[in-house]
């Protein structure tokens, strides 16, 4: 019998600051129909991903915003209910980016049908997808880490920044995290493998981080800012590398921040250490798919390579979990699993 409700969450106003609760809307609508050429899906696991603050924000970007009133987007693995087209069957598995609901219509040139076999397909959206992808191009194009060398990578326990960390290792460089908290820190060394791991959250941060880099820092994969950078550029090597992927301490600033202006000081660190700051969108390297793929599947598959996923249940937690993901409150790779995995038995 063909599933007459579909319930999906929209951007219901644009967030000042901290996404409240009521900046989303948990609305239920009829499930559509698929048109040639088109499948429905049935959302298993939505990933929730630190860019989709700034995808809440009116203005220009990288990237068009999602307008009042739509579905809130993000990346889907789903299984095919219906197919109008030659290319799918119900019951295919396939990553699509058909956002926060529970059933959609999309067009299968847009899907990308996974096979179970290779690997979990909760991995699609994680470590053998645009997590993994980010990681993987960002530090080996940007960051281009050589044997010996000290990389240090912010969210070290994340999707992004516990990948970093382990291909560093791969390439015969210290790797060295930054976390918050014990469980988090103790992670990143006992199951990841990095060389060192630094909480964040104790006062003494700076000179801890200082403690475990006593050759300095050559490349330093940002995924925060703030204090964390402030306290990782008199660490900076010269001719030193940072990859700027993420900076999600000011995701939620309304204004700029009181205080100090520390833009002398970074400026006069890049000059004096001429220090390579670069800024990126994994899109910039989508033609390097085929090689992460590759590359990232020898190494889950000989254990190089592991990675931890936090699974909550139910899209009418999602809302919750985002706010938690922009905290910190996450470990490991977020998703949201809104139908059982077929694939699990």
């Amino acid at each position: 019998m063909r599933e007459k409700h579909n319930r999906r969450i929209v951007l219901a106003s644009r967030p000042l600051g901290e996404p409240q609760d009521e900046n989303f809307r948990l609305e239920t609508v009829e499930v559509p129909f698929p048109g040639e050429g088109q499948v429905l899906l049935r959302t298993i696991y939505l990933s929730l991903d630190p860019y989709m603050r700034g995808r809440m924000n009116a203005g220009p970007s990288y990237a068009p915003p999602v307008e009042v009133g739509q579905v809130m987007e993000g990346g889907t693995i789903s299984t095919v209910v219906e197919s109008r087209s030659p290319d799918f069957v119900p019951g295919d598995v396939v990553l699509g980016y058909t956002g926060w609901q529970e059933y959609a219509v999309a067009a299968a040139t847009t899907l990308l049908k996974l096979d179970p076999a290779r690997a979990p397909i909760s991995t699609a959206v994680g470590v053998l997808g645009m997590p993994g992808l980010t990681a993987y191009t960002g530090l080996l194009n940007i960051g281009q880490p050589k044997l010996g060398e000290t990389v240090v990578v912010a969210a070290a326990s994340g999707a992004v920044g516990s990948v970093v960390g382990q291909i560093a290792k791969i390439k015969g460089c210290r790797a060295v995290g930054i976390a918050g908290g014990k469980r988090k820190c103790d992670f990143v060394l006992n199951e990841l493998g990095f060389d060192a791991c630094v909480d964040h959250h104790n006062a003494p941060f700076p000179q801890d981080l200082k403690a475990v880099c006593p050759k300095g820092v050559d490349v330093y994969f940002e995924n925060v800012g703030g204090r964390v950078l402030n306290a990782i550029l008199p660490l900076m090597n010269p001719f030193g590398r940072v990859p700027v992927c993420g900076l999600i301490a000011h995701y939620n600033l309304s204004e700029l921040s009181r205080g100090i202006d520390r833009i002398p000081m970074l400026m006069g660190a890049i000059l004096v250490k001429r220090l390579k700051f670069q800024g990126f969108i994994v899109s910039d390297f989508a033609a390097q798919k085929d090689e992460f793929v590759r590359d990232m599947t020898q190494w889950l598959h000989t254990g190089k390579v592991k990675y931890r996923e936090d699974v909550v249940d139910g899209l009418e937690n999602a809302v919750a979990a985002f706010q938690g993901l922009l905290k910190g409150r996450n470990f490991g790779k977020l998703l949201v699993r809104l139908a059982p995995d077929p694939t699990i038995a």
